[in-house]
């Protein structure tokens, strides 16, 4: 079936337009957990948000969902997507929910979905959910409707488990850090986990106001953090995103380290301990070529995945891998959680670091990046990659490419745009290839 509510993330749109409105969220709430309720126990859902404005509205409105179909409802309050994860599987949660639009700007919103197990809900689960919010649902008896309560230590709760993804001897005592944490969701957990390890915290994007997530600091906006590091003269900047599953890494010089490089370290790292499971890393096919390269030069896999951090975790937990992510940050590490965690991350490149005794512009760029270039091209209709124009031109590019370098073409899921990814040692090829392409593909639409 088609899907008009779930995308390659949950539910995702502008607040109070489309599908992102409090009837729907509790339609969400109302479906998911009929489609949940299994077995006699008393079901339980937990819930958790960043730091949006429309935060308590969705929230509200999907606790009367849940509520009304007879499960009780746990409300962590603001809380980072990987924690949600974690507390719905040591919670013998039925469900989590984390209401979040990521890095998006604060007048979007969305809900991610957990299963029991603490992993995002397969494309199976999603299906059932989405085909049941266009059905009359039945609602419990008054005495049986579901009781909603907030628990005070979730917070503990996750930053033990965060200091506990480090071994017993690693302290970061003595590191001068900038930690940004983009007035989303991990502002009060991450800076709190990071100070009792011993380092000198130094914050930026702390200060929610339900409008500011992720404007102009975090992951996807480095300028304010890069500025910071070079100022305080810190030893390294950790940058996350509004719901704190990604990390952009800022080194001592005010250069970023983006997830390529980051999987290259921690990848590295853990084949040298012997503790890298699966031979390799998984990677979706907008990861550089250089990280490919780099790995193969250790004597590992790169295997790739479609774009989305879901579908890099799919093909890590069928193939047995432990480390796996994305170019822009998502960071999966399997031995310690079950989706991305941008704190877990940065501290395996916190304790690289101190173990090293090396600074991070050493340390933390493994391989040259070789030149990368994507654009995208709207258009109004129709199927343009089927025309035999495009086909020929794609075909002459592959061609002269092949051994050299690589060629990503693929449409958005979330709108009318074919995305023209190149990249070859040659940056002029590269540019020359893409635009030649991208003209195709125009004429053709």
């Amino acid at each position: 079936m088609a899907r008009k509510f779930f995308g390659t993330d949950g539910i995702r749109g502008r607040t109070n337009a489309g599908v992102m409105t409090a009837a729907t969220a509790m339609k969400v709430g109302q479906a998911a957990g009929t489609y949940f309720l299994r077995g006699n126990h008393r079901h339980r859902v937990v819930i958790g948000k960043d730091t949006r404005l429309s935060g308590y509205m969705m929230e509200s409105a999907m606790v009367a969902g849940f509520t009304s179909v007879g499960m009780d409802v746990v409300l962590l309050g603001p809380m980072p997507t990987p924690a949600v994860a974690m507390l719905t599987r040591s919670m013998r949660a039925d469900l989590g929910v984390m209401i979040s639009a990521s890095h998006n700007p604060f007048e979007d919103n969305g809900i991610k979905l957990f299963g029991p197990d603490g992993y995002k809900l397969s494309d199976k689960d999603e299906l059932a959910i989405e085909a049941l919010l266009g059905e009359e649902l039945d609602l419990v008896d008054a005495s049986e409707i579901g009781r909603a309560r907030r628990i005070d230590d979730a917070r503990g709760r996750y930053i033990h488990a965060v200091k506990a993804s480090l071994p017993d001897d690693i302290r970061l005592d003595g590191l001068r850090l900038v930690v940004d944490c983009a007035n989303g969701a991990a502002y009060h957990v991450t800076p709190s986990a990071l100070w009792e390890l011993g380092a000198e915290v130094i914050t930026l994007g702390v200060e929610p106001n339900g409008k500011n997530i992720n404007l102009n600091v975090g992951s996807t906006h480095l300028n304010a953090i890069k500025a910071k590091v070079l100022e305080t003269r810190a030893d390294i900047g950790i940058a996350l995103d509004g719901d704190a599953d990604r990390l952009i890494v800022v080194d001592e010089k005010g250069q970023t380290v983006d997830g390529d490089q980051i999987m290259a370290l921690i990848g590295s790292q853990l084949a040298a301990r012997g503790e890298l499971r699966g031979g390799g890393v998984v990677a979706t096919v907008m990861s550089n070529l250089g990280l490919e390269r780099f790995l193969n030069g250790q004597g590992l896999d790169l295997v790739r995945s479609a774009v989305g951090d879901r579908y890099v975790l799919e093909k890590m937990r069928s193939g047995g891998y432990n480390v796996g992510g994305e170019q822009s940050g998502h960071m999966i590490l399997t031995d310690h959680a079950t989706t991305g965690d941008g704190t877990i991350a940065a501290l395996q490149v916190l304790a690289a670091l101190v173990t090293a005794k090396k600074p991070a512009s050493e340390l933390l760029h493994l391989f040259d990046a070789v030149p990368q270039l994507l654009k995208n091209v709207r258009f109004s209709g129709g199927k343009p990659l089927e025309a035999d124009s495009v086909k020929k031109v794609i075909a002459d590019a592959e061609g002269a490419l092949a051994g050299r370098g690589r060629l990503v073409i693929r449409p958005s899921g979330t709108e009318p745009v074919i995305r023209v990814m190149a990249e070859g040692d040659d940056a002029a090829e590269v540019q020359q290839v893409v635009d030649t392409i991208c003209d195709a593909v125009r004429k053709a639409a």
